[in-house]
């Protein structure tokens, strides 16, 4: 499979918005990926964002890995997790017209994983629901040196991927969001926050997902 990367700008609700687009060619759906925060050195090219995108290309869609407010070359500020989610939308909006009227799959890791909840509840109350999601080490309850995240609930084929020794990020934190849920949540042996050195996992859980 030949993957065309580029950069590109456009303007969102708060200036530009500057993203890598992964195309395969061809794509059967259009993937946003979302990263960690961007006042805690969150960008566009951490290591789980880049896993995320490029399972989904091999998967087949177009992977867009936009940069939040204020990170690279987007402009405006941190405003957590309200503007970025009206920036995602305008993403999504854009990358239609691009590419046409194609399934949305969403992807996050950490504040991007919260944010990709906020975006498919939007997606969903204009009846246009994200095929599926994969959230990552997802922001949830009280995170240490942020603030509390409400994170939104999401439906129950969500794939929820946690390490066992996430510091950043306590697993009992996803555990107590996705109860009340009745959200399975994938759990990976002494894998932290930023998945070092099971990276691999990440990709083979969500291509087996995807596939069945």
């Amino acid at each position: 499979m030949k993957l065309i990367e580029e950069k590109i700008h456009f303007d969102g609700p708060a200036g530009v918005i500057d993203l890598i687009v992964e195309n395969p060619g061809a794509p059967r759906g259009i993937a946003l990926i979302c990263h960690p925060h961007p006042l805690f050195g969150g960008t566009n090219t951490n290591k789980v964002v880049q896993t995320l995108a490029r399972t989904f290309t091999q998967l087949g869609y177009v992977a867009l890995r936009p940069n939040f407010r204020g990170v690279g070359e987007s402009t405006g500020m941190h405003d957590d997790g309200r503007g970025e989610t009206e920036d995602m939308l305008a993403v999504l909006a854009e990358a239609k017209c691009r590419y046409g009227d194609l399934p949305v799959a969403l992807g996050g890791f950490s504040f991007g994983a919260y944010v990709q909840t906020r975006v498919a509840q939007a997606l969903a109350e204009t009846n246009h629901p994200a095929q599926r999601l994969v959230l990552v080490g997802t922001a949830a309850g009280h995170v240490e040196g942020a603030r509390q995240y409400a994170t939104q609930a999401v439906a129950n084929d969500t794939i929820v991927i946690h390490g066992s020794v996430d510091e950043t990020v306590p697993l009992s934190n996803v555990l107590a969001w996705a109860e009340p849920l009745n959200l399975p949540v994938i759990v990976v042996p002494g894998a932290d926050h930023f998945f070092h050195r099971r990276l691999n996992i990440i990709r083979d859980i969500v291509t087996r997902a995807w596939r069945h």
